[in-house]
């Protein structure tokens, strides 16, 4: 548990009682908006609060506390879930004429209520008719008994899903003969994976929350935790108050991250926070440019650990060799950031004996992204900020069941444990679950949907998730989306990509929240902690089934007489099978109520620098900034988050910015270039589409702007991925008065 001092008047905001007047969260009124919203349910809500582990962002709450700090321990990302689990059944006559739906929002949607029964929708009806569990099913297990696994698809989302979900349907995928099963992590942290197992021998975060409050430094990014994982904010509260220092490394100056009001802790709450010491602003994809120019700095002045590198690492003559050949010059005009930025940052870095880095979606969602996390592993490497306390490597997950997705085998490129696929590890899996993996690996989510639109597949199959909102250029997701023959919608409420035309049929399978699930399940944190919920005691809703229930049940009906093979009794059996086939998660299986949990690696990975490579090193990696050309006049466009979660918009205004959902955040020097003032509307253009917005004047470098996802992914051409197969989510814009 971290040590507290006396207040620290030096980080106060100020002295308005709890920022009063300024933008920024009103988190007591949001506690009140909540208890509104689940008025009718209000004893069941109180129960998931107190009982379920969190279904929101990857930190990982078990009922009102955790495992690193004292005190409770809750969200207002958290809170606005809570409806979606505590609601009723909508109405299903609703879907029996689409059209006017259509017009809805995915809020107004997901207001109408739990899909609580199957539901079919055939070529050429206007809406949804109820069928039979039997039926659908049937339908379903047919058309992929009759295709084939190769023309099969399974998408898996991140809303809530648990361990035991994702391994039994990657293991179901698997059994009807096909590796195309692939989850949420492929778009976001899939570059952030691969480049640490490659570099450090450990593909996930190195350290626990502890070590954020034990740390000298902390950097973010191109992440902004106020918004997506607001638990966090209160870690960095108290890190601020032992003496932790934070930097950020972003386009945009974010006002969360410069002052914050932690709700939970009386003097935060009364006075706020100062969050950031430093803040770096970089250009969209500048991050490779400016970290290069921070370690030439190191180099040249000493703030190297040279011990560390010559004892446990390799590759850093050749990564020398290669920040030689680049000038400063160059590093500025590919960075945006200037050459005295970089010499701040390293005087910064090279004071601390230990630091902590922090990275999200502002790192991942480029066509370099797995560029760019190298590049972070590199300064990490460079001052031995691996392995050792306050110290390590941190990509944070912001929904709580991407972590165990890709850990259980969800995922096109990997079995279970992150295992890579190849002859070897698809053998030794045969011959643990009895039948054949299939060696080849699967089609991504961006490749399934280009697959859908080639006509390669019969059967698209998505848990949860809305490829219209979460994917580049939605029209034309739309109509790869309508040429599937046979669409699986399995969900806990409606969107908007069910209600596209179907091929030749929709079906619409209501699923059960983690919270309902059958023997409880279990999430992995950010921090790798395998954290148990219990079922918890309240309504049901319809027929809406456990998800792991359905996969298997289908499986059983493609081909009965193998159905033994993925047979799932219960919640329990697929733990202790868990545990059997993945080493890492072994302590699964003792997993019974609220708080239980097993830290897989320990607490920290690499520790001692100790790192499980071959040869027991880290590895340097050698990365050039990207070449980028943005024509005279335009602009690079990124995505940012709201008040939302993912794809599911909560408030159309964004209380941390003071932005509306159609805002493009722009710089002054670029506002006066164009000739518009703040709240001016906007015509926004890119070479694959075109967006309505206005004018939002912000501390943005110059040269950059950033819009709400997923109002701007029109302007989102696909076909730009990472190695990993993370979409770019980037496009150079122009920008004129309306």
């Amino acid at each position: 548990m971290a040590r507290t001092r006396p207040r620290r008047r030096d980080l106060w905001v100020g002295l308005r009682p709890n920022g009063v007047g300024l933008t920024k969260p009103n988190h007591y009124l949001d506690m009140l908006r909540v208890a509104w919203e689940n008025r009718r349910a209000l004893p069941y809500a109180s129960r998931i609060l107190r009982k379920g582990v969190c279904d929101g962002c990857a930190l990982g709450v078990a009922g009102l506390h955790d495992w690193t700090i004292d005190g409770v321990h809750l969200c207002t990302t958290r809170l606005s879930l809570l409806k979606v689990n505590t609601m009723g059944a909508m109405d299903h006559g609703l879907l029996a004429d689409v059209a006017p739906l259509r017009e809805r929002t995915g809020a107004e949607l997901r207001d109408m209520g739990r899909l609580a029964y199957p539901m079919v929708r055939g070529a050429g009806a206007p809406g949804f008719t109820r069928v039979s569990w039997d039926e659908a099913l049937d339908l379903v297990a047919g058309r992929i008994r009759e295709g084939g696994g190769e023309r099969f698809g399974l998408f898996m989302t991140a809303r809530g899903i648990t361990n035991e979900v994702y391994y039994t349907a990657g293991k179901v995928a698997r059994f009807l003969g096909s590796n195309n099963i692939d989850n949420a992590a492929r778009i976001c942290h899939a570059p952030s994976t691969a480049a640490l197992r490659t570099m450090a021998g450990a593909g996930a975060t190195t350290i626990s929350y502890g070590d954020l409050m034990a740390s000298d430094l902390v950097v973010l990014f191109g992440s902004d935790v106020a918004n997506a994982q607001p638990v966090v904010m209160k870690y960095l509260y108290l890190a601020r108050r032992e003496g932790t220092r934070v930097a950020v490394v972003n386009p945009y100056r974010e006002p969360g991250l410069e002052r914050y009001w932690v709700p939970s802790n009386a003097e935060s709450a009364v006075f706020g926070t100062r969050m950031t010491d430093e803040f770096f602003p970089v250009s969209i994809g500048g991050d490779i440019a400016f970290i290069a120019g921070v370690m030439k700095v190191l180099a040249a002045t000493g703030g190297l650990d040279r011990g560390f590198i010559d004892a446990h690492t390799t590759g850093w003559d050749a990564l020398q060799e290669a920040l030689d050949a680049l000038g400063f010059p160059e590093l500025e005009a590919s960075s945006g950031a200037s050459r005295a930025d970089m010499e701040r940052f390293a005087a910064m870095y090279a004071a601390s004996d230990s630091a902590v880095f922090v990275w999200s979606m502002g790192l991942t969602q480029h066509a370099f992204g797995s560029e760019n996390v190298r590049a972070v592993i590199d300064l990490a490497l460079a001052r031995g900020n691996v392995g050792r306390p306050g110290a390590g490597l941190m990509p944070i997950r912001g929904h709580s069941g991407v972590q165990g997705g890709a850990e259980m085998g969800a995922y096109a490129t990997a079995l279970p444990g992150g295992i890579t696929l190849d002859e070897g590890s698809a053998a030794a899996l045969s011959d643990q679950w009895g039948f054949d993996v299939p060696t080849t690996p699967g089609l991504t989510v961006d490749e399934m949907v280009e697959a859908a639109g080639d006509g390669r597949l019969d059967v698209l199959w998505s848990s949860g998730g809305n490829f219209l909102e979460t994917l580049p250029d939605p029209g034309e997701v739309a109509r790869c989306l309508a040429r599937v023959p046979v669409r699986v919608h399995q969900d806990i409420v409606v969107t908007s990509q069910m209600l596209i035309d179907p091929g030749e049929v929709v079906v619409l399978l209501p699923a059960a929240t983690r919270y309902e699930q059958r023997d409880g399940g279990t999430e992995t944190t950010t921090e790798r902690r395998i954290a148990f919920s219990p079922p918890i005691r309240g309504p049901r809703v319809g027929e809406a089934r456990t998800e792991w229930e359905i996969f298997s049940d289908v499986a059983a009906r493609v081909d009965p007489a193998r159905a033994h093979l993925v047979a799932t009794p219960s919640g329990q059996a697929i733990r202790e099978e868990i545990a059997r086939v993945v080493p890492l998660y072994a302590g699964i299986e003792t997993l019974r109520d609220t708080g239980d949990q097993v830290q897989w690696g320990g607490p920290r990975l690499c520790d001692g620098w100790v790192f499980p490579t071959p040869d027991g090193r880290a590895r340097f990696a050698v990365v050039q900034p990207p070449e980028r050309h943005v024509p005279e006049g335009r602009l690079m466009l990124s995505t940012r988050r709201g008040k939302q979660f993912n794809s599911m918009v909560f408030r159309a205004h964004d209380p941390l910015t003071g932005a509306d959902r159609d805002h493009l955040f722009i710089s002054r020097e670029d506002a006066r270039r164009i000739g518009v003032d703040e709240g001016a509307p906007l015509v926004v253009r890119s070479d694959v589409g075109e967006v309505r917005a206005r004018a939002r004047i912000a501390p943005m470098r110059p040269g950059n702007v950033q819009m709400f996802f997923p109002e701007c992914n029109p302007l989102i051409a696909r076909g730009a991925r990472d190695v990993s197969g993370v979409p770019d989510y980037n496009a150079i814009v122009e920008v004129v008065p309306a």
